[in-house]
């Protein structure tokens, strides 16, 4: 930490440090450095006897020297990035020089680049979000049949079951999983497509043989683990694929602030809350406080990433013909800042999610304060079946219930509306306290939440064994 500058908050109490290596200069450049000794050595392949073993050689041996504030210099005389570690390379690895970058753009190095960077970045949120599915799985199976208020409207609803509930937070991150390893699965390479993509530097090179460029283009994708390359490009790949990197990094924060916002709300009614450590302060003032922050800085980032994710739609949709400079300049910040963000929410979910917190007595309490309301069609029902007139039944039910209603609302007095059944002689003939078990009212709650776990977790922790394992500390 330098304290006279500026840092990320992302990068210095957020990301973790796997996030912020994948995205670091080293990282990068050490690819650019791997894609030019790729292009030579698949180049000499195909018949470039310009490009000496030597000169490879030396390129491999010096692939990890790397003169950052030589390359920032040059950079400075130049105003062109890629440049400046083509010199700042064949300084180290002279024998190359001429041939470094033979043939290339700069989106050669930086668009290959950034897909495998994007592709490991995605890889790691994966993993982060199977730990997140796993540990929502495990606390959904303990409560699937716990019984506990639903809302919907944020008013009192049908209940439901706390194992219930967390399925629907963990069905959220698994549709954000499924997103991101779709793209991991499908993303292509930009590959070898030259100035305007249309490779004509690579077809001088080759003396006008079609095939030769096809076949460089092809080996360059499978030797950095790409099943394909984009048949057509402009400069660049299409910037509409880091809208989708977006769109499914919006998917993540969306989910992750929707259980993070509920778990706030239960902690608020004291139902749930988050893990709270022996020394952890609540509030500088107020020393009694449990205040939900882990849940609060998710919801704060998830809002943050959900305000980038226009940010690549609207570069996609800037693009002028075959690629204009803008792009970069909002690419170089929009999409690390996002998957920066998104790793430290999904840290924070897993780290919540293994530590929750349920205190079934205020669950309990909670749903039977309302449970009378709910329950007031099955004692209707019980009531006629036990010789009473319905209409009649029904009135006397609708006073009693408005006369409870007043008690609660009016005078802030508990729900009597039992007490008031109890006492008058055409409910003699039902047992209220049978119908008054909350486990009556969930429904298939229960079957619902261990069929989920069953089919959609489980393949989950049988496609990432190490899931329950995984997972870095939290910085703060």
């Amino acid at each position: 930490m330098n304290p006279d500058t500026y840092e990320s908050p992302l990068a210095a109490r957020n990301a973790s440090a796997e996030m912020l290596r994948i995205f670091s200069a080293r990282h990068r450049i050490g690819l650019w450095r791997d894609l030019w000794i790729a292009l030579a050595e698949e180049s000499r392949k195909l018949g470039l006897d310009r490009i000496k073993p030597e000169a490879i050689a030396q390129m491999k041996a010096k692939r990890d020297d790397i003169d950052f504030a030589r390359a920032a210099d040059w950079e400075k005389r130049l105003r062109h990035d890629v440049m400046a570690h083509v010199h700042t390379f064949e300084e180290v690895a002279p024998l190359a020089k001429g041939i470094i970058h033979l043939g290339a753009t700069s989106q050669y190095v930086v668009d290959n680049a950034d897909l495998m960077i994007y592709r490991d970045a995605l890889r790691l949120l994966v993993t982060r979000l199977a730990s997140a599915i796993d540990a929502l799985g495990t606390f959904a199976s303990a409560w699937h049949d716990t019984p506990c208020l639903a809302y919907t409207h944020y008013q009192p609803a049908q209940p439901t079951t706390v194992g219930k509930r967390a399925t629907l937070w963990t069905q959220d991150l698994v549709i954000a999983l499924t997103e991101l390893e779709r793209l991991v699965d499908i993303m292509p390479a930009r590959g070898n497509k030259g100035t305007t993509g249309t490779q004509a530097s690579f077809l001088s090179l080759f003396d006008g043989d079609h095939d030769k460029c096809d076949v460089l283009d092809r080996a360059i994708a499978l030797r950095f683990g790409f099943a394909s390359s984009w048949t057509v490009t402009g400069q660049t790949y299409p910037r509409l694929f880091d809208a989708q990197i977006a769109g499914a990094l919006g998917l993540l924060a969306a989910g992750v602030h929707r259980m993070c916002n509920d778990i706030r709300l239960l902690a608020g009614s004291k139902q749930i809350e988050e893990p709270f450590e022996t020394e952890q302060v609540g509030s500088s003032a107020m020393a009694y406080k449990r205040n939900p922050m882990r849940c609060e800085r998710a919801t704060g980032l998830s809002r943050f990433v959900l305000s980038l994710v226009s940010s690549p739609y609207q570069t996609a949709a800037e693009q002028w013909m075959e690629r204009t400079l803008d792009d970069s300049s909002n690419k170089r910040l929009s999409l690390p800042e996002m998957f920066l963000a998104c790793d430290g929410m999904a840290l924070i979910v897993v780290n919540v999610a293994r530590g929750l917190v349920v205190y079934p007595k205020t669950i309990e309490a909670q749903l039977m304060a309302e449970l009378p309301f709910m329950a007031t069609e099955e004692i209707l029902m019980a009531a006629v079946r036990a010789g009473g007139d319905r209409q009649h039944l029904h009135e006397s039910i609708r006073r009693h219930s408005l006369a409870a209603a007043e008690q609660v609302k009016l005078h802030g007095r508990a729900n009597d509306l039992l007490d008031r059944l109890r006492a008058d002689a055409d409910f003699a003939g039902v047992d209220l306290d049978n119908l008054l078990e909350p486990i009556r009212y969930v429904g298939r709650a229960p079957q619902q939440t261990l069929r989920f776990i069953d089919e959609i977790v489980e393949p989950i922790r049988a496609r990432y064994p190490h899931a329950r394992q995984s997972a870095a500390e939290l910085k703060v």
